[in-house]
């Protein structure tokens, strides 16, 4: 897929490939299957835009298949890109935290592989302390009720692979589709 194609979303009716205002702030998320992710934010107040596609890997320009093949590196991840004066990174990182299971390494429910990992892609260094943080807060969370370590990857600028059409907003045009997302009950 050619990533200058103007893409829309299909909720938000704004570009997927557009520049990001500067009063916006993006951060990258992956927490299994991108479908269900991508709903998790999109459905957020103050979330502008919400994109899936591939980061973290070792190849450029993933294709889904590539990246199933587990060769790539690349987990399915979503960009999210918030205004901050409506929508705090710690409220998006408390949706990220509570909506997945991050302590279950190369892998979601029932599906395995690296392109199922968590993992976190901060734009800036401000963004990733306020990751580090949340990420201790949460640990501390899921140890009293009985859960694991967490496997979160935390990174920061990462180049990120829009993936192709017919995974955008797949549960908004498949509301039937498959979503394996779901999070182990602790708070954060």
């Amino acid at each position: 897929m050619n990533p200058t194609d103007l893409l829309n979303h299909a909720i938000f009716n704004v570009s997927l490939t557009a520049d990001i205002e500067a009063s916006s702030e993006r951060i990258i998320f992956g927490m299994g299957c991108f479908w269900g992710a991508e709903r998790c934010f999109w459905q957020l107040e103050g979330v502008l835009r919400t994109a899936v596609g591939y980061a973290a890997g070792t190849t450029t320009d993933p294709s889904y298949t590539a990246i199933c093949s587990g060769n790539t590196g690349h987990a399915e991840v979503v960009e999210v890109i918030f205004n901050p004066t409506i929508i705090s990174t710690e409220q998006i990182l408390r949706a990220f935290w509570e909506n997945h299971d991050p302590t279950q390494g190369m892998r979601q429910g029932n599906d395995r592989g690296s392109q199922y990992r968590s993992v976190i892609i901060c734009s800036d260094e401000e963004q990733l302390n306020i990751a580090e943080e949340t990420k201790k807060r949460y640990q501390t969370q899921l140890t009293k009720d009985g859960n694991g370590d967490i496997t979160t990857e935390l990174l920061t600028n990462v180049h990120f692979y829009l993936a192709e059409e017919d995974h955008q907003q797949y549960l908004h045009k498949n509301p039937s589709g498959y979503c394996g997302l779901g999070g182990t009950g602790s708070c954060l």
